[in-house]
């Protein structure tokens, strides 16, 4: 009998261990879970205590401080002591540690609520307390003065210590709008305001948005159905006029650079301030985008210094970094173009003369991380190793030679120390969930601080590929991605779904943790499909060529490319050729709805979130960069718009679309349903009420529910 049972008892465990292991993810697992409880094991907020050799990081809501050469950790700021002083000023308390940076070694703020605060480690007390209105938006504090710009709806508004309030416009007409981001969010523009160094000086945007029609957004939510209306340039259509206006702290008084000049619709981009705030920098560049201008203007009197230089392009030019000013030669910056095709860095002074250029070579830099102490070396991250794979290297300024620091492979986030002696060293790699450790500046490890458990060691995953294939140019390598099914058998035959974007500034394949795959790819593997990948022409970070493939004609290159994607499953004897799928938002919905029109033979259902349909109601800045308007470029127009093309419609369709959606307007999708229901073609339609582009929370277990069951019904 106690045989019997020991045997028993045996089975359990074994039983218990081999359901561990097969343990499978839930549609919440794949959404919420990749971000929450299966995110690989993280030290929260870690970052170097200002110019010394220590850092600091969050563990149990409380601020630890520890040393590079030094295994001791020591709890700096406690929580509570945090609440204590909130509570003495009359501010509510909080549950967890704030988002902090340090101001200086003995010093660290934070905004909480209406307030910002610069609290003392050594005092525990704070040093500033700023209360600023409580309907601010757009908040940029300056800390040379501790003043605060802010807006409330159309116009702009500075504050400090003393509580007092500026008004620095006061535009009645809802149509001028200061101090907002301009352009819409691109060429790199991510914000309206930009201090002075020394805080004597604040430049804003001033948006003119007379001429750029209103696109209505419908609020459900009210009793009677009210419209939010946002303003949308299209492609072809007039745009906003913005201008940079300079506000003197001392006089009171703002100027415009070169006047308000409404008579231009062009760019100004890359807001750089001299050092000294005689002078500020602007590239300006023209709408057609394919001539930028970098420009000196006079602070005090807002005219034109000098035109330091110029770049042209028959295709386009896309400034998308500010100068970076030397503190040992404050008459010289580091800039960033892409002239000779790649993302490089050069030095030049401040009449314009080239000092020489630092990086060369078939890769691109994607990353500053800045210098040590005398400025003899510069810290930059680049894709030289691998377009894959993202490492940290340092330049001699002088001799230009070059030193890789990074040593694992991987994807690496650096944090440089502000003596330039450390680095904090954050990666992962397909093997690896992820690392945390000190290295020097030769890469040098120095000490190991976390390596991270697998969070997904008790699932069974899909195995997981990345290779390369050649584009449908024959010539250039495509990187992909491929995840086979759970529990793989090579003699079965399994339906495929291909996930793709496919559009500028955007990379799926790294070598990441997962592959940089979401998890809903593998929760889908883990119902019995192959899930693909592919980097198709276009996508970023392959430098310009590889890039400006798509000039003109969206979707012809990027098609192509995919449907190499297509020959490599072909090629794989366990893919159902019968049963191929395709999924992708924004640009990949425009792709996946282009696809499944234009190879019906090949792709059988389709899911399409947020697609553009016809390029001609996308916005004039991206719009325009890679079509030119409707009027220059009839026929690539016409050749990429899926309204013309909803007749041919075969396959099996849903379009997902958020009803306030303000990037791909409702327009586009609506525009198709209806062409769609004009040549009774069948499609499927689904609209999140209250979602803008991306449906985000806890709404998105809801779409990727919806989209993983639509392939379910009609591919599987």
């Amino acid at each position: 009998m106690k045989k019997l049972t020991l045997f028993l008892f045996l089975i359990s465990c074994f039983s218990s261990i081999l359901m561990a292991q097969q343990k499978e993810l839930t549609i919440k697992d794949a959404v919420i879970g990749q971000w929450q409880n299966l995110y690989p094991e993280y030290i929260q907020q870690i970052k170097w205590q200002d110019k010394t050799d220590h850092f600091t990081f969050v563990e149990n809501r409380n601020l630890i401080q520890s040393k590079v050469s030094s295994s001791k950790t020591d709890t700096l700021v406690y929580l509570k002591d945090i609440n204590n002083v909130l509570h003495s000023n009359s501010i509510d308390s909080i549950k967890y540690f704030p988002r902090y940076s340090w101001k200086d070694k003995n010093s660290f703020k934070f905004s909480y609520k209406n307030h910002f605060l610069v609290y003392n480690v050594t005092s525990k007390k704070f040093d500033v307390n700023i209360n600023y209105n409580k309907n601010a938006e757009n908040i940029d504090i300056c800390e040379k003065n501790y003043k605060i710009a802010y807006t409330i709806d159309n116009n702009l508004y500075i504050t400090d210590k003393t509580s007092k309030v500026i008004a620095v416009t006061n535009d009645e007409d809802k149509n001028f709008v200061n101090g907002h981001v301009a352009s819409r969010s691109e060429f790199g523009i991510y914000k309206g305001t930009f201090w002075s160094p020394k805080g004597s000086y604040l430049a804003f945007y001033r948006k003119d948005n007379h001429d750029v029609k209103n696109f209505p957004l419908v609020d459900i939510t009210k009793r009677e159905a009210e419209v939010e209306n946002t303003k949308y340039p299209m492609a072809g259509m007039k745009s906003e006029h913005v201008s940079l206006g300079v506000y003197n702290i001392t006089t009171g008084k703002t100027i415009f650079i070169e006047g308000e000049d409404k008579t231009s619709e062009k760019y100004l981009t890359n807001i750089s301030w001299e050092p000294n705030e005689k002078n500020i920098y602007i590239a300006v560049l023209n709408r057609k985008q394919n001539h930028m201008k970098l420009n000196k203007y006079d602070v005090v009197t807002g005219k034109l210094v000098k035109t330091l230089f110029e770049e042209k392009s028959d295709k386009y030019v896309e400034p998308e970094h500010t100068l970076s000013f030397l503190k040992t030669k404050p008459n010289e910056f580091l800039y960033q173009t892409r002239k000779d095709g790649f993302n490089h860095i050069y030095i030049y002074n401040t009449d314009g003369k080239l000092i020489k250029q630092l990086t060369k070579g078939n890769f691109e830099v994607t990353d500053i991380l800045g210098f040590d102490l005398k400025e003899t070396n510069l810290f930059y991250v680049s894709t030289q190793e691998s377009p894959i794979e993202r490492h940290v290297y340092k330049i001699n300024i002088r001799t230009k030679k070059v030193i890789k620091v990074t040593k694992d492979a991987g994807t690496h986030r650096c944090a440089l120390n502000k003596n330039g002696k450390y680095l904090i060293d954050t990666y992962s790699n397909t093997e690896v969930p992820g690392v945390y450790k000190i290295i020097s500046s030769k890469g040098k490890t120095i000490k190991d601080l976390l390596k991270s458990a697998n969070p997904l060691k008790n699932y069974t995953l899909g195995e997981m590929k990345i290779g390369t294939i050649k584009a449908a140019d024959g010539k250039t390598d495509l990187y992909y991605r491929l995840i086979k099914p759970v529990n793989f058998d090579p003699s079965k035959k399994y339906p495929a779904i291909i996930y793709v974007y496919g559009g500028p500034h955007a990379q799926l394949i790294n070598n990441k943790w997962l592959g940089d795959a979401r998890m809903w790819q593998y929760y889908m593997a883990q119902k019995g499909y192959v899930m693909l990948t592919v980097d198709n022409r276009g996508s970023a970070n392959r430098g310009l060529e590889f890039e400006d493939a798509i000039f003109r004609n969206c979707g012809v290159n990027e098609m192509a490319d995919q449907m190499k994607g297509v020959d490599l499953l072909k090629s794989l004897a366990y893919v159902d050729m019968n049963k191929i799928g395709i999924h992708g938002w924004s640009y990949g919905g425009f792709i996946s709805t282009s696809l499944i029109i234009d190879q019906p033979k090949i792709f059988k259902v389709a899911v399409a979130g947020g697609p553009v349909i016809d390029w001609k109601f996308y916005e004039i800045m991206y719009g325009e960069r890679y079509m030119d308007t409707p009027q220059e470029n009839p026929e690539g127009y016409k050749n990429s718009s899926l309204l013309y093309k909803a007749k041919d419609l075969k396959g099996k369709l849903l379009i997902i679309q958020g009803a306030i959606d303000k990037t791909v307007v409702w327009q586009n999708s609506l525009s198709f349903i209806r062409e769609c229901v004009k040549n009774n073609v069948p499609v499927d339609y689904f609209a999140y009420p209250r979602s803008e582009h991306n449906v985000r929370g806890y709404d998105r277990i809801h779409l990727m529910d919806k989209v993983s069951n639509y392939f379910d019904d009609y591919l599987k």
